[in-house]
């Protein structure tokens, strides 16, 4: 498990902890589990999904994953 922070101007939008986050990057889908390699990435139009279960609609952002821990910074 690592844990996962969503955050837009405004808000936190989701922060707890997680096995699988899929991301819509800006050059494709991309999913990170537990234990990548560490990474920054842009990020486009699509949805974040949390452990198949979460889902989080975004238009554009950036994501780090560092360590146990992503965050991700992106517009609604």
């Amino acid at each position: 498990m690592f844990k996962v922070t969503i955050l837009n101007p405004k808000r936190t939008i989701y922060e707890g902890e997680a096995k699988s986050v899929f991301l819509p990057g800006d050059l494709g889908e991309f999913e990170i589990l537990d234990f990548h390699k560490s990474i920054i990435s842009l990020l486009g139009r699509g949805e974040i999904i949390i452990d198949w279960a979460k889902s989080v609609a975004i238009t554009k952002g950036i994501v780090r994953m560092h360590g146990d821990e992503l965050v991700a910074l992106v517009e609604e």
